[in-house]
């Protein structure tokens, strides 16, 4: 199964994330399928890019968004 989330990168106290479509049981920071985004929170404004159209894709080939990209997904839908 397939899971679209955080991927962390980035040093201590400086976090940055990747959004990506995973296998559901694979390590946090391991393979993935596709990179479909990425989400910066510490700068003010947050820096936030998706992909919507990819996002849209996997999600109906079956991979399921975590609930901290479903949030992010809604406030980029509601940007628009």
């Amino acid at each position: 199964m397939l899971r679209i989330r955080l991927s962390r990168h980035g040093r201590k106290k400086k976090p940055h994330y990747r959004v990506v479509v995973a296998e559901k049981h694979r390590a946090k920071e391991g393979r993935f399928v596709e990179i479909v985004g990425y989400y910066t929170p510490t700068p003010k404004p947050v820096q936030l890019k998706l992909d919507l159209d990819r996002i849209d894709y996997w999600v109906k080939q079956g991979a399921q968004p975590s609930d901290t990209v479903r949030v992010l997904i809604k406030k980029v839908r509601q940007a628009l």
